[in-house]
């Protein structure tokens, strides 16, 4: 399976007003980047705009995650579009948009829309899963015979 993102139209769910601090592409970056870990799913996130400035900075997984800006005059929608219709199998493929135009361009190429909200909740689902999964994983470190000597020092030092 794969997610086909539209990413301003997600920032705006998720941070209204997200346009005032750039930070909030990269917040989005780095919590798709662990829903995308987590379901083994491939992403396609598409903006609007300029290219993210710390992207490259970011541990991007390896050909499941592209980040697309479409070239100067062209649109999110247009790009998101132009993707749909290279799909060869559109069922294998979820996108997300709360955009009216878009959903109806992905229904009739056999698509599952989701809306924004809808994905939020996945997301949210997805990532709190994840990090139960992680505290299960922690294991719990018994001090060495030599650490417990150090501190038994160290306490009776203070005395």
């Amino acid at each position: 399976m794969a997610y086909l993102i539209d990413g301003n139209n997600l920032l705006g769910f998720l941070f209204p007003g997200y346009f005032k601090d750039p930070e909030n592409r990269l917040k989005l970056v780095r919590r798709l980047i662990a829903f995308q870990r987590s379901k083994r799913a491939r992403i396609i996130l598409v903006f609007d705009g300029a290219v993210l400035s710390d992207a490259d900075e970011m541990a991007m997984p390896e050909d499941r995650f592209d980040i697309i800006h479409p070239p100067a005059g062209e649109t999110a929608d247009a790009a998101i579009k132009e993707i749909l219709a290279r799909q060869s199998d559109p069922r294998k493929l979820f996108v997300v948009s709360s955009d009216r135009e878009i959903k109806n361009c992905a229904r009739l190429k056999g698509a599952t829309t989701l809306s924004c909200r809808e994905f939020n909740a996945e997301l949210k689902r997805t990532l709190k899963e994840r990090k139960r999964e992680k505290e299960l994983e922690k294991s719990e470190a018994r001090p060495t015979s030599l650490e417990v000597r150090l501190w038994t020092q160290v306490f009776k030092e203070k005395k």
